[in-house]
């Protein structure tokens, strides 16, 4: 889907500013409201927003520690394994990957006792080979989209 320059606007206010009303954004925008909300509906209808949910901190919820575990399946079992992740708590996201693993997924624990136990539920899934894990010591970049769209959206006016 491409982008336009006022789409660009309306994607950083949304990401700098999420609690903001509509009305609020086609003001800050210059724009009329029924623009502004055309312009939100077709993003959400073309996959570009995806969710208005706040972002939430497993940290804050008690669970500190994050690991990424990589997890080798049984061939012809992707599908059931991934259905059984969906109903792991601690697994907050699990993606299909090439390289090292069939899956990858980031887990967050309480602590490294919890991510133990964890990690010993997902071996003991039907399919499941054996798993890897990396624990993250310090979040260097955290999660952002901004700088891409900023990035789009250079990208745009040229």
């Amino acid at each position: 889907m491409a982008v336009d320059e006022l789409d660009t606007r309306i994607l950083r206010l949304l990401l700098e500013q999420p609690r903001t009303s509509v009305r609020e954004y086609a003001r800050l925008l210059g724009v009329a409201r029924g623009t502004l909300q055309a312009r939100l509906d077709r993003l959400e209808r073309e996959g570009v927003i995806t969710g208005t949910a706040p972002s939430l901190s497993p940290a804050a919820l008690g669970h500190p520690v994050l690991a990424f575990v990589h997890i080798e399946v049984t061939q012809g079992h992707l599908d059931e394994v991934g259905e059984a992740l969906a109903g792991v708590p601690e697994i907050v996201e699990a993606f299909s990957i090439t390289g090292g693993g069939d899956l990858l997924t980031r887990v967050v624990a309480r602590d490294n006792a919890h991510l133990e136990d964890v990690v010993q539920k997902l071996i003991s899934l039907p399919g499941v080979v054996r798993t890897r894990s990396e624990v993250v010591l310090r979040e260097r970049v955290p999660n952002r989209l901004l700088p891409l769209v900023e990035s789009i959206g250079r990208s745009v006016r040229r």
